[in-house]
Formats: C-alpha cells, sequence, structure tokens
C-alpha cells in the first residue's frame, strides 16, 4: 500500500511470531502524502513509548508515581480506573465537547495501557489480534467469537 509514483524498497522481513509496535511502524512509509500512514506511525510510535513508560514504572516507588501507585494496586484497581475513565468519555462524547472527549480519551488510552500492563498484556499482543481483524466484517468477527 504505497504511494503511486514512489520507489521503494521491500519492507524488512519479520523474524519474529510477535510483531512489536516498532516492527509494525517500520513496514509503513512515512510520508505525510501516504493516505494517513504516517499519522498511523506516530499513533503507534506513541503508544509503544506509553507501554515502555508504563512498563518501566513498575520499579519505581508508588510514592513517586501515579502509575506506579495503580501498578501497585494490582489489576483489579486499574481495571475500577480505566472504567471510570471509559465513563467519562462517554458523558464526553453525549455533551459533545470535542476537546474534553480528546482529553479524556488519553485518558482512556492510558488506564487500558495500565490495565493491560497488571495482566502482563503487551501492546504488541492487542495490535497483532486488531491486525488480525483487519478487512473482517465487524459482523463476521463477533460471530466467530461466539
Amino acid at each position: 500500500m504505497y504511494c503511486t509514483g514512489e520507489i521503494h524498497t521491500a519492507p524488512p522481513p519479520i523474524r519474529h511470531a510477535r510483531l512489536s509496535a516498532s516492527t509494525m511502524g517500520a513496514r509503513l512509509p512515512s510520508r505525510p502524502n501516504c493516505r494517513g500512514l504516517r499519522r498511523e506511525n506516530q499513533m503507534t510510535e506513541i503508544l509503544d513509548r506509553l507501554a515502555r513508560t508504563i512498563a518501566e514504572k513498575r520499579a519505581a516507588d508508588p510514592k513517586s508515581s501515579w502509575t506506579a501507585q495503580l501498578l501497585a494496586a494490582g489489576p483489579e484497581r486499574a481495571a475500577r480506573k480505566f472504567g471510570e475513565e471509559a465513563v467519562e468519555a462517554v458523558i464526553e462524547a453525549i455533551r459533545g465537547d470535542r476537546d474534553r472527549l480528546a482529553a479524556e480519551a488519553a485518558d482512556v488510552l492510558y488506564h487500558l495501557l495500565v490495565m493491560l500492563a497488571t495482566r502482563e498484556i503487551e501492546l504488541e499482543e492487542v495490535l497483532k489480534i486488531l491486525e488480525e481483524r483487519e478487512g473482517i466484517s465487524g459482523v463476521d468477527e463477533r460471530a466467530r467469537r461466539t
């Protein structure tokens, strides 16, 4: 899915069964005129950096870091906080305040990554599932899971 009129070399082969966010990003060209692919790379890179930062906070003193506090409190607390943030996002979506919804969506993404980290689920695992579902109708995908 490269831009027309541009010369590209083949992407590097994937050597591992698990895809990392950085590997997935390396497979796509990073040019602003390539149908939004640069934005996709940027989003994946930001989430990957955030996930790494969260993982690093496992060793931090909970008194010094909100993330370390959530991780130390365990999966149940992280899940409750994720749910609270999701509800706040829903409220802002209903109200129609774009800026507040965007801010709450950022909180949801952060707390999702923290919740995943408490269960030792890496971002790459979630991205792999999304990639596997790409191009499959939501109706078909849902029927496959039930």
